[in-house]
This record gives structure tokens, sequence and C-alpha cells, in this order.
């Protein structure tokens, strides 16, 4: 492969988002008096959070609206009568303290001493620092790139010519983004004009138009020292 630079999707590609959100969801619930409200309310807060996800990626929502406006959603939707910014403040918190790696990734990166590694992120920036800084990546990566430090946001391109100028990066050739989002990462990539690699542990089936250059299942299958598949 001759790619120099390696952007790193975080959540659902590096980090197990689920594990991450039921631990910092559930102790959120917790601190507001709610000890069954992970179980009560986690199915109405996904599918809530994933319209409003959607409407960030689209620009329909600022992520500093995006910390409130799940909440209020949540709370209005099973009358609820909490502080929906301070809930959603404290949930930011919370999942600052959460880091769990998915299978294989440290393995990954044992392999990859000769890259330059970087993360492009849509998350909020503390909580994304905070997690990288209490896992094992904790001095992996040269930059940690977030959407709310550069008023960005993938897939946006303008988010990837911020990482590229902060790098130094003058040969799009050799950067590859790679992530577990079609919409987001992958799309991102193409619009920055870079390879793209898509994770897709669960073997979705892709029904979009976004073609990715390299699609993988597993860390396992991530390696430079054999040809990863086409698509």
């Amino acid at each position: 492969m001759h790619y120099e630079l390696l952007l790193f999707d975080l959540d659902d590609t590096l980090f197990d988002f689920n594990e991450t959100e039921k631990h910092a969801l559930g102790n959120t619930f917790n601190s507001f008096g709610l000890p069954n409200g992970l179980e009560q309310y986690r199915d109405t807060y996904r599918a809530i959070s994933s319209v409003i996800w959607d409407d960030l990626e689209q620009g329909r929502i600022t992520l500093e609206e995006l910390k409130v406006e799940r909440f209020r959603r949540l709370f209005q939707e099973h009358e609820l009568e909490l502080d929906a910014h301070r809930f959603g403040e404290l949930y930011i918190e919370n999942l600052g303290h959460e880091s769990h790696l998915i299978e294989g990734v440290e393995e990954m990166f044992a392999s990859l001493e000769n890259y330059r590694l970087a993360i492009l992120t849509n998350g909020f920036t503390l909580a994304q620092y905070a997690r990288i800084a209490g896992s094992p990546l904790r001095n992996t990566f040269e930059a940690i790139i977030a959407s709310e430090q550069t008023g960005f946001k993938k897939p946006q391109p303008e988010i990837f010519e911020y990482t590229f100028d902060t790098l130094g990066i003058t040969d799009r050739s050799k950067v590859l983004m790679i992530g577990d989002s079609l919409t987001s990462d992958i799309q991102g990539g193409i619009n920055a004009g870079i390879d793209t690699c898509w994770f897709n542990p669960e073997g979705k089936e892709n029904r979009t138009s976004i073609t990715p250059t390299y699609e993988i299942r597993s860390w396992k299958e991530f390696s430079f020292g054999r040809k990863m598949v086409n698509n």
C-alpha cells in the first residue's frame, strides 16, 4: 500500500459505541435518580439519536444543539420532568470515562509503526480526547481532530481540508480514510478526493450510491502486508 497517512473514525470503528453509550447513559440516569432509566428509555433514545445525528450530517442542526435536543425530545416523549441541558452535559462527561475497544484494534495498530496516524471524528472534543487518553491508544495518534473544534463535520470537505492543512498534507493520494459510516466517513473521504476503507463488521448491504475503495469485516483484514479487497 502506498499510503502515508491513515485517518480513522472513532466510534464504531475503533471504539464500541454500543458499550460506551450503555454505560454513560445508565450512569447519567442514575445521577438523576432513575436507576432503571437505561432499560426504560434506551430504545426511544437510540431512535431519536439516530435521527438527530443524521440531521447533523445534513447540516440541519449543530453539534451544540444536538447535545440538548436529543434529550429534550426523549423527555417530551416520556413526559419526564428533567433538565435536558444538564442531562446532556453530564452525559458527555460520562462518555469521556468509557473506553471500550473493538476486538483486534490494539493488534492492528501494532502493525502500523511506519504510518502517520490520526483521528477524525464528529464526536464531542472533550469526550473523545478523554476516551482516547483512558485507553491503550493514548500515545498512538499524531493528531485528534474533532468536528467541534473545526466548525465543520464529516462529510463536509472543509473538515478534511482543515486536517490536511494541520498535518501538512499536499499529496492526497497518500491518505486513506477508514470508518464505519458510508454517509459520514466514506462520503466525506470521497468529497475530499482521498481513498476510503469501509469498516463493516456486520456485513451490512450497501444500499447507497457511495462506493468505498476498500471494505473490511474485521481488523484482521486491515493489513498492508497483503492486498485488501477493492470494491
